[in-house]
């Protein structure tokens, strides 16, 4: 009898060429398959949620793996940790129904881009955030935030190669916040395009560069350059180690 198993997934992506298996890098995936091939003996695929690039973190990834063993879900996953490095972690194990699918059953991700908005650097959080020196209003950000809202067109945050044909997203959720000398960017969509994350941040550095910033000027230029579907209008995209995969929802 096959089993569905789900695995919800805590890592630390520096050191590794994003979730997605490549021949000649490593990846998230590549280590979870490895991990899994030795617990239960058998060849396996996981499918994951959302294909993070690069240097990009998550502590809420879900995939989820088809497999004959009879292993209980929670042996599953301290057999797994116990194999894996430590920047890579199974937070969970469950059994699901067969026609449960990690990614196309996915009703919206939930992603965090962490700023170190001060002077000096961080000898802590720097592999966890990107260092930004202008003081940004953080209320400022959060009105753009809230243009975000809703279903259009995001070519202009589309980074190329993205696997993503219709361009089209429903943001349904996106805010701006701080905390001391942390700003954060939260946002949850039905769907991303590649690099759309970044890219968003890299535009509201761009349009509200600092608290000096107009608020009507900055979103009139976010609305000009939605509008357009054009990637080069846009913000430059900000280095991926402030970004977080936080969670997926599922129905």
């Amino acid at each position: 009898m096959t089993r569905n198993i789900k695995l919800t997934i805590e890592y630390d992506g520096s050191d590794y060429a994003g979730w997605q298996a490549q021949p000649n890098a490593p990846t998230v995936q590549a280590v979870i398959e490895r991990a899994l091939g030795t617990v239960l003996g058998e060849p396996t695929r996981v499918t994951g949620a959302g294909r993070t690039d690069a240097g990009v973190h998550a502590r809420g990834q879900v995939a989820n793996v088809r497999t004959s063993s009879t292993i209980p879900a929670r042996g599953l996953m301290h057999a797994l940790n116990a194999t894996m490095p430590d920047d890579v972690a199974i937070l969970q194990c469950d059994d699901v129904p067969v026609d449960f699918h990690a990614r196309f059953g996915a009703l919206s991700r939930s992603y965090e881009y962490t700023i170190l908005n001060r002077d000096a650097p961080s000898a802590l959080r720097g592999r966890y955030s990107w260092r930004y020196r202008r003081r940004i209003d953080v209320d400022v950000w959060d009105q753009l935030a809230n243009d975000l809202l809703g279903t259009r067109d995001c070519s202009s945050f589309r980074k190329t190669g993205s696997q993503r044909r219709n361009p089209v997203c429903t943001v349904l959720d996106c805010s701006c916040s701080r905390t001391g000398d942390t700003v954060t960017l939260a946002i949850t969509a039905d769907a991303f395009l590649r690099g759309m994350v970044r890219a968003v941040v890299g535009t509201f550095v761009k349009v509200a560069p600092d608290d000096a910033a107009d608020v009507e000027a900055a979103r009139l230029a976010l609305r000009g350059i939605l509008a357009a579907g054009d990637r080069s209008v846009a913000g430059a995209s900000v280095p991926p180690q402030g970004l977080c995969l936080v969670g997926v929802a599922y129905p």
